[in-house]
């Protein structure tokens, strides 16, 4: 209940935020959806699915599917290799050409437990080809993240980030990423996710809810 109540009371924060007509000062939404799926001891398949707004509900800013393989190499070290398509309207509320991008990305990750805080340190690789108004661009990137959760109860967890992304560019800073929030467990299989970030980019920052489901299966537990 102190969950649901939680929710409600930053959702009020948001109207109240909703009321500003600047795109930096403007509260968006990212609606999400995660997926890991384990199909054998080492190995297990990532999915994801992400719909975001410059507002709430409404100046629809991207679109991103995401696909990935994960090995174990064991309980704190694991490596995913994945492909991106996205769509971006980088304009707010004007008339541009939408930006369409292809990624191969590769992940590792590393975890680690500080008392009862678990903590993961993911070092993503990027390679984006990105196709905007009959131009085409190829450019690269590393993002370094730190994601810390605690557990509050036997449902309830609450999480906090950073991430930064540098580019191979002449200006090598891209954006930092900073945010926490909640995870509430509803059954063996699924968690909802309600959290708040913020994003430090190189002209503006701005400022995204969270709102988003978590699916995790195991197909090898059932298969054994």
């Amino acid at each position: 209940m102190r969950f649901y109540l939680l929710i409600l009371s930053m959702c009020f924060l948001f109207c109240k935020i909703h009321a500003q007509n600047n795109t930096k000062d403007q509260l968006g939404t990212w609606y999400m959806y995660n997926g890991s799926h384990k199909v054998s001891k080492k190995w297990t398949l990532k999915t994801s699915f992400h719909v975001r707004y410059y507002e709430f509900i409404t100046e629809y800013q991207q679109e991103i599917y995401r696909f990935g393989v994960n090995y174990a190499f064991n309980k704190k070290i694991n490596l995913t290799l994945g492909s991106v398509y996205s769509i971006k309207d980088i304009s707010y509320k004007e008339n541009l050409p939408d930006l369409y991008e292809y990624r191969f990305y590769q992940d590792l990750n590393m975890k680690d437990n500080w008392g009862n805080f678990k903590v993961k340190h993911r070092i993503r690789l990027a390679q984006r080809f990105k196709r905007q108004n009959f131009t085409n661009k190829t450019t690269h990137r590393i993002r370094y993240g730190l994601f810390v959760k605690y557990p509050l109860n036997n449902k309830l967890t609450t999480y906090a980030f950073n991430e930064f992304f540098i580019k191979f560019a002449s200006k090598p800073f891209g954006e930092n990423r900073t945010g926490f929030g909640f995870l509430h467990q509803l059954n063996s299989t699924l968690k909802l996710n309600f959290g708040y970030q913020q994003i430090k980019l190189p002209n503006q920052i701005q400022k995204r809810l969270l709102l988003g489901i978590v699916i995790n299966t195991n197909h090898f537990k059932k298969l054994t």
